[in-house]
């Protein structure tokens, strides 16, 4: 269930901001900014779902999921093949985001 929710607020997440990053600097027209402030929203709410009992826990995890899942828009969406530093770098970051799930906790 952690990682559905990681994923999907990651998908949320980025399609927001892809939403205001295309208005921004791509010209696309004014309405896209509406589906893309839903999608944050979304992000956020799906976010909230995750069972911790510290939010910064959470989104320090987070972190990791959201690059990996950046990388993956950048291949799939975009259409731009990841090079071997986009892959390098998500790998250490989904890394560090294991060890702040897993770590032992006293």
């Amino acid at each position: 269930m952690i990682y559905g929710l990681y994923a999907l607020a990651a998908l949320a997440e980025i399609a927001g901001c892809f939403a205001f990053w295309a208005w921004l600097r791509l010209a696309k027209p004014i309405w896209w900014l509406a589906p893309g402030l839903i999608s944050l929203a979304l992000f956020a709410w799906l976010l909230a779902l995750v069972p911790s009992e510290a939010a910064g826990r959470t989104f320090a995890a987070y972190g990791g999921v959201y690059i990996v899942a950046s990388i993956l828009w950048l291949w799939l969406a975009e259409e731009r093949l990841p090079d071997r530093w986009d892959i390098s770098g998500a790998t250490i970051c989904l890394v560090g985001a294991a060890v702040i799930l897993f770590g032992p906790r006293g």
